[in-house]
Formats: structure tokens, C-alpha cells, sequence
């Protein structure tokens, strides 16, 4: 019953969601931010339809995992060799359909001017998991500033859309960074720069990770930093669905757009149709997929790419969708 009032509370902004799946967002439905200056609000608005395909939701490619998992997800046992060298990613993010590609700015630096059409999304904090949670709670530190990825995007004359960041609620280093996000979101719209950020609950204080009611707290966090997305991970209750149980996520981000992370490697089918429960039956904007695009051969992965796309932004079936990842 609980659920079902929940439901009944976000009907209209499903309806809308629904509705820009349809039709192309114009810049008059674009409501920006009261902190992005009038000099920047046209930048703003078209960062947000660049980043999202003028549709309103968010297909994030996520390469940022070199650093918070290492090597691990790159290189073994069921992982393509082709994904064992960083320009994988760029190579998919280069020839398949995507709203944007996370990663971190050396990266971009390295490889950017053979990608030069590549919408980039700036990772400005990571950590490696070699540290755990029993040894240490987790502090994902700042490594550039906002004016810093301006500056090489001036330099650079790349596509640069946004910036991200990481925080992990309930660490005993989280005011730090609640306060680096705050001030990243802050400086990111004071140029036009579309915010992400990635808000896990992490620590010795945290019992259940995936606690559905704790992830809504996440996304409520982060729209209370400001940020223009959130994503988080998909929750999980025993005898619950959830589907169901993450529309309360949904809710608690209000006007901040809540994508689920993709998790690790899954079978296809069963990965796409929960990715349409989430955005058709939740009331997500989207998704950020990293290890089951990139772990798999280009050709494979720029087709498990555009799978994904099209259910995210071109509002397709999970049945279209596999059409598309089947096809030679």
C-alpha cells in the first residue's frame, strides 16, 4: 500500500518522462538551475540536451572504473583481451551511441585528440578498492578542480559536458566530501557545466548498502547538493521487488535525476530489462553502465552500447533492444 501511494505521488513526473521519451526536450522545457549565472544559462541548457539527447535522461558510459577497481576489470577470465588497453573505451565511446563518457581527465588528455567527438564527462575524484572498509572507511579525495577541467576544455577544444564526483555517505570522511561536492556542483554551474554525482552509502556505520531506504537518502543528499543527476545503485530487500522498492529513490530526488549504476557483468537480456524496470516501472532517468559494455569485444560492445541507448533515450522494448545487440 505504501508503495502504491508513492506511486500514485510521482504519476505526473512519470508522465513527463514519458512524454520526453517521445519527443525531443525544446530549451524552453529545460529548467536551469537558480545558480548557473545568466551569462552561462544558454551553455547550461545545452550541456543538459547534448548530455541527454534532448530527451531528458541520462545514457552515462562509465570508464572510470581504471582506478577504483584496477586491472581487475580489464584483464581475466571472461573479459576480452581487446579491453586489457585503455583506448577500448575511447574506441567504443567513438563509435557507439552514448549521452556521455565518465573518465578521468589523464586519460582524456592522453587520448582525446584521436576522440576529438566524443562527449566527455570529467571524473574528479577516485580511489582504488585495495583499502577496505574493515582497514579504513572510504575518502575519495578531490584531484582537480572545476576551473582546472574549464581551462583544459578551453586549451583542448573538446567536448567536455559535465564533471563528476564521488561521495560515500556514511564514512567517517563524509563532511569532507559533502563539502568538495558542494563546491565542485557550485563551480561546475557557475560555467554551464552539467553536475554527476556518484553517492554511495559506504562505512563501518553502514549495515546494508543496497538498504532501499537508505539509497533514497543518498539521491535525497544529493538533491540537496544541487547536482543535476545521481547515481546510485539498484536497491535490494528480501520479498520485496526492486523495481518497486526503488521508486523511493526516485521520489527523494525531486527535481534531480536519479540513474542506477549498471553493476557488474550480467547476462544481457536479463541486464536490459532490468534497466527498462527501472526507468519504465521505478521512474529513473537513466543509466551508467561501465563492465557490461566494456568488457566485451568492440564490435560486441558498441552493439550492447546502442542496446542500451535505445531503451534509455529512444524508449524502446527490452525486445527492440536485443534486436539491435543480436544484429551482425
Amino acid at each position: 500500500m505504501m508503495f502504491e501511494t508513492l506511486y500514485s505521488t510521482m504519476k505526473r513526473s512519470e508522465r513527463i518522462q514519458k512524454e520526453n521519451a517521445a519527443m525531443n526536450l525544446k530549451e524552453d522545457d529545460i529548467l536551469v538551475p537558480l545558480d548557473v549565472p545568466k551569462a552561462e544559462r544558454e551553455n547550461y541548457i545545452h550541456n543538459y540536451l547534448a548530455i541527454t539527447q534532448n530527451c531528458g535522461r541520462l545514457m552515462l558510459f562509465a570508464g572510470d572504473q581504471k582506478v577504483e577497481h584496477l586491472n581487475s576489470d580489464f584483464y581475466g577470465e571472461g573479459i576480452h583481451p581487446d579491453d586489457g588497453n585503455p583506448e577500448h573505451l575511447f574506441r567504443i565511446a567513438s563509435q557507439a551511441n552514448i549521452g556521455v563518457f565518465a573518465t578521468q581527465l589523464g586519460l582524456i588528455a592522453r587520448y582525446g585528440s584521436s576522440y576529438a567527438d566524443v562527449p566527455y564527462l570529467v571524473k574528479l575524484n577516485s580511489r582504488t578498492n585495495l583499502v577496505k572498509t574493515s582497514q579504513s572507511d572510504p575518502f575519495s579525495n578531490q584531484w582537480l578542480d572545476v576551473q582546472q577541467v574549464v581551462d583544459f576544455r578551453k586549451n583542448s577544444g573538446l567536448n567536455i559536458l559535465a564533471v563528476g564526483y564521488t561521495v560515500y555517505l556514511g564514512s567517517e570522511y563524509e563532511p569532507e566530501m559533502l563539502h568538495q561536492a558542494a563546491q565542485i556542483i557550485s563551480h561546475a554551474h557557475q560555467h554551464g557545466l552539467i553536475s554527476v554525482l556518484w553517492v554511495y552509502p559506504r562505512g563501518k556505520a553502514v549495515a546494508d548498502e543496497k538498504d532501499p531506504h537508505l539509497i533514497a537518502g543518498a539521491t535525497g543528499a544529493a538533491a540537496c547538493l544541487g547536482s543535476d543527476f545521481v547515481k546510485v545503485n539498484y536497491p535490494k530487500k528480501e520479498d520485496c521487488a526492486s523495481k518497486e522498492i526503488f521508486k523511493e529513490a526516485v521520489m527523494a530526488a525531486g527535481r534531480t535525476k536519479v540513474v542506477c549504476a549498471g553493476g557488474s557483468s550480467d547476462d544481457v537480456e536479463g541486464f536490459l530489462e532490468r534497466l527498462y524496470d527501472q526507468i519504465h516501472v521505478s521512474g529513473a532517468s537513466g543509466n551508467a553502465t561501465g563492465r557490461n559494455i566494456h568488457q566485451k569485444a568492440l564490435k560486441e560492445a558498441i552493439r550492447m552500447c546502442n542496446a542500451i541507448y535505445a531503451i534509455t533515450v529512444d524508449g524502446k522494448t527490452v525486445n527492440e533492444a536485443m534486436k539491435i545487440y543480436t544484429a551482425a
